[in-house]
This record gives C-alpha cells, sequence and structure tokens, in this order.
C-alpha cells in the first residue's frame, strides 16, 4: 500500500482530487484526505459566513512528500511556558512579530496560519474523490491532525530566526504550576498579547477546566477540582482507544462526530474560558474559525499534543490505532522552506523522529482518583426510594423526537444480564448519551453522574461523576449531526460498589443555559472490548 500510494502520488504530482488517486483506489481504501482545489465558503458561526480558503486555491499545487528531519539534527525540547527564560521570551516575540508582519499571500504568515485551522475544522475543504466537507474535530483524526499544525508553525517559527532549536512553550494546565494563564500572553507589551479574550480570567485566575460559568471556588479548591478531573479524562474515563482518541472517521462513511475525553474538555472548556466573554461565539479561542487566531492556541495545542503522548505511554502504546485507513489519512501543509508537504497520520506517530521532545513534569492527577460524595450503599437506599416515588425516567422513556434537557435529568438504566454474570477481561463498561442534538450558537454542556442523590455537593471531585459534554458549535450543517456521548465507567461503578447492581442511575446535569436547546434520544449502556 505504501509503495503503491507513493507511485499514484508521483504520477500526481500536486494536489488535486483529479490528480493524486485513481477512482479504483479511492473506492478501495476510506482514508481521509482534502481536495485542496475544492474549497469554499463556511460557517464559523450560524449567523457568521467565513471565507478562509487561501489565494488561488483553485489551481493544483506541486507537492513533496513529507521527509522526517535530518536525526543529526539538534532536538527541540518543549518546556513549559512558565519555565522559559527572558532570553527565549525575546527570540520568541521578535519571531512572531515577523511572522506577523508577512503579507497574506506568504502561507507562512500568521494569518494564513491562523486560518488553516478555519479550514480544517469548519468544512471549508471537500474530501477526495467527494463533494462532502471534511472537518477533523469530534473525531480520531482530532491528535493527530493538530501535531501536524504545531509541527509545521514550531518550524516556521524558528526558521524567522534562524533557531533551528526553536521549541513551543507548553501551558502546563494540568498540573497546579500551570493552572493560570502564562504571564506572557497577559502582558500587553509583547506579541503574545491578544486582546479578543476574557479579561476575567487573566493571572492570577486559576483555569477552570471544566468551564460552563464563574465559579466561587477558592484557588485551591480549583486546583482540586482540576486534577480530579484530568484523572477521570486521562484515566478512568480513557481506558480504550475510541474513547480518548473520539470516533472512526472514514471517507464515503459519513461524518462520525464522537469527541474522545480530553477533545471535549479540558480542550473544549479551556478555549471557552480564554475565549471574550464580550463576542458572540466567545472568539476568538471560543470558536474553531478564530481559535488559532490567539498565539495561546499553540500552547494550549502543545499540551494537548503533551497529553496524547502521555497517554500512549500509560498504556504502553498498546491501545495504538492500527487501522490503515488512519495509518494513510493525509493532509498538506507548507513547511519553512514554502514547499507544500504532503504528511499522512502515520508519519506523526514518533515525535522522537519528529525532532522534538517535551520536558518532564510531574503528573499529580494520576493520584487523584475520586471518592463516593455519599456511601454507596446509603446512596443506594436513597435512589430507590426515589424510584419508589416516580421521580426517574426509564431509559426507553424519551419519546419519539427525544427529550429537551431544560432541567436535571435521571434515567434509570438497565444493565446486561449476560455481562453481570459472564465479564470478559478487559471490558469496558460505557454510558452512551446518544442523539445529542445542540441546536442555536450557543457554547453548551452538560455534565453526567452516576448514583447521584444530591447535586449541590457533587463535582469532578466525586467519584459519581462519569464526565462531561462541552461542546462548541460550528462547522456547518456537517457539523450540526447528532452527537455521541461515550463514557467509560467500569472503574466508576466498582468504587459506587455498584458492579452486580442489575441498573443504575444516570443523571445528566445541565451546565449552561443553552441546554433548553439540546435534546437527547436516549441514554444505554455498552461495552467496548
Amino acid at each position: 500500500m505504501e509503495l503503491t500510494d507513493m507511485i499514484l502520488g508521483k504520477l500526481g504530482g500536486w494536489a488535486s482530487s483529479n490528480h493524486d488517486l485513481s477512482t479504483d483506489k479511492a473506492l478501495a481504501s476510506k482514508f481521509i484526505a482534502p481536495n485542496l482545489t475544492a474549497c469554499h465558503p463556511s460557517y464559523g458561526r450560524p449567523d457568521l459566513l467565513v471565507h478562509c480558503c487561501p489565494p488561488g486555491f483553485e489551481s493544483p499545487v506541486p507537492f513533496v512528500d513529507f521527509q522526517f528531519p535530518d536525526p543529526q539534527s539538534p532536538k527541540r525540547v518543549r518546556r513549559p511556558v512558565q519555565l522559559v527564560d527572558e532570553n527565549y521570551i525575546a527570540k520568541y516575540n521578535k519571531a512572531l512579530s515577523i511572522m506577523k508582519s508577512l503579507p497574506y499571500d506568504d502561507p507562512r504568515s500568521f494569518a494564513r496560519q491562523a486560518n488553516l485551522h478555519c479550514l480544517f475544522c469548519t468544512g471549508a475543504y471537500d474530501q477526495q474523490n467527494s463533494n462532502t466537507p471534511l472537518s477533523i474535530h469530534r473525531t480520531w483524526l482530532f491528535f493527530p491532525w493538530h501535531r501536524m499544525m504545531i509541527y509545521f508553525h514550531e518550524r516556521i517559527i524558528g526558521s524567522l530566526i534562524g533557531d533551528d532549536t526553536f521549541a513551543f512553550p507548553v501551558w502546563t494546565w494540568d498540573i497546579p504550576e500551570g493552572m493560570v494563564m502564562p504571564d506572557i500572553y497577559a502582558n500587553m507589551n509583547l506579541s503574545f498579547f491578544h486582546k479578543v479574550r476574557d479579561f476575567s480570567h487573566f493571572p492570577p485566575r486559576v483555569a477552570d477546566l471544566n468551564y460552563f460559568e464563574e465559579t466561587n471556588l477558592s484557588p485551591q479548591e480549583q486546583l482540586d477540582t482540576n486534577l480530579a478531573f484530568m484523572y477521570n479524562q486521562m484515566v478512568s474515563g480513557a481506558k480504550k482507544t475510541e474513547l480518548f482518541m473520539g470516533c472512526t472517521y472514514k471517507a464515503n462513511e459519513g461524518y462520525c462526530n464522537s469527541p474522545g475525553t480530553v477533545e471535549s474538555a479540558p480542550h473544549n472548556t479551556l478555549h471557552t474560558w480564554v475565549g471574550s466573554n464580550l463576542e458572540p461565539g466567545r472568539e476568538d479561542m471560543g470558536k474553531f474559525y478564530s481559535a488559532a487566531r490567539d498565539p495561546i492556541f499553540y500552547a494550549h495545542h502543545s499540551n494537548i499534543d503533551r497529553l496524547w503522548e502521555v497517554w500512549r505511554e500509560i498504556h504502553k502504546h498498546e491501545l495504538d490505532i492500527k487501522d490503515p485507513d488512519w495509518l494513510n489519512s493525509f493532509f498538506f501543509f507548507y513547511d519553512e522552506n514554502l514547499k507544500l508537504v504532503k504528511i499522512k497520520v502515520r508519519d506523526v506517530l514518533d515525535i522522537s523522529k519528529l525532532g522534538y521532545s517535551y520536558e518532564e513534569v510531574d503528573r499529580p492527577w494520576l493520584n487523584k482518583r475520586p471518592t463516593p460524595s455519599v456511601p454507596p450503599k446509603v446512596a443506594r437506599q436513597i435512589l430507590k426510594s426515589k424510584e419508589n416515588e416516580n421521580q426517574f425516567r426509564l431509559s426507553s422513556d424519551f419519546g419519539p423526537h427525544g427529550r429537551a434537557l431544560d432541567a436535571s435529568l435521571t434515567v434509570k438504566v438497565n444493565r446486561s444480564k449476560n455481562h453481570l454474570t459472564k465479564r470478559e477481561k478487559g471490558e469496558e463498561e460505557v454510558i452512551v448519551v446518544h442523539g445529542i442534538e445542540v441546536k442555536g450558537d450557543a457554547y453548551a454542556k452538560f455534565d453526567v453522574y452516576v448514583n447521584m442523590v444530591d447535586q449541590t455537593i457533587i463535582s469532578p471531585k466525586s467519584r459519581e461523576f462519569a464526565g462531561t459534554f462541552a461542546h462548541i458549535p460550528g462547522g456547518g450543517e456537517m457539523m450540526k449531526r447528532k452527537i455521541d456521548l461515550k463514557l467509560g465507567v467500569s472503574e466508576l461503578l466498582e468504587d459506587l460498589e455498584a458492579m452486580e447492581d442489575e441498573s443504575i442511575w444516570v443523571t445528566l446535569l445541565p451546565r449552561t443555559a443553552s441546554c433548553s436547546s439540546v435534546t437527547i434520544e436516549g441514554v444505554q449502556i455498552k461495552y467496548i472490548k
């Protein structure tokens, strides 16, 4: 397959669906790839048509296949932003100033680089051999595509100041030392400052990784909540590939629309937390089309990239995707030498070959396994009493058009008797909130709890917390498709002493007013081997 790809690519020599792949091969494989000559306006918000297409996109452009950097070249070490020195800040500030001064027709310019996110995250490009729009969010392409974008952007920044060791700073918001917006991004005298942000979230405000509205938590309480939240998103809720990476997205199969744990939060939540409270969609960071206009985007996504590596390490790379359609999906980026480069997912799976690494930092969230807010036996008695008073719905009672999430909703969900009597080793029990439809353009968020009895005392620090749905609307009709939220709960059920129970009570707790425009088709239990 690799040899065939190479021959077909060389015969074509440019990034056009008419010249890159034969029809037979395209039908045989289902990898995702953009048609760079099929670009069109897209919707940044339902009320906002945006034009992200690069100049002259209608004409095919010659490309080269990706080559790994020379193994003997200096390694780039990405450090936590709070540890970089004044010399580094001066160099990066100079490079960013140069990049911002480049004309728009230069693909290395900051505006063109920022529009890459608009192009691939709002459906501006069609897929090759298809008129179906392409979007990488809420799919298994989320992590590798952003790694590609950051990789080329970092090399361009370094080349502008002649520094082949330049590496991005990392906003390590998952550790206590990094849980405030880094000072360099709040300094109005530096190029990293961006005026389209929520100024109430500037230092010393502790970031809220599960953000939905302003809270009255003390800095220490927010920090502790963040660490427990990270444990859920990185460990107990992410024990299977699909739960962390997102859904399987293949050509000719439609858009799958089901994000992994970290993409939903802290990724989406922090995008929203940083974005301006004065903008209709909390732009710039709060919307896909505008997010990369803010320099903090790159520090944020460097940490997302680091956490992908951490998750792979936790599982000793045993959960890495081996599907050839994922491995052979490819995209195009301009490099520091103004060459258009075709790069595949398989090319970005070993960061040592890409010539960069991350400075090691502690992972305190690994030891923050939550505990029940109420003793499980007591909780079970209370829940059964409420059930007898008909306070709960059955999992099948959602009606033909779903149920609006205009208030807290508790559902009794039956578990498989076969799985109760015969569990397979390594099997993960998963809550699926399916058929989620988000109407309107507001950030929508609800949390999911299991066997919860008192919502006034629960938080991500409670073992009852199963996960969250944090939704950034945008991307046109394709990304309006109904969403499935999948939450791994085997460890949670063990801690709640519920592994032998025939049913559990699942509560959907709306966190934003916009949830009144969210409908749910149902809640069920599935099992992933």
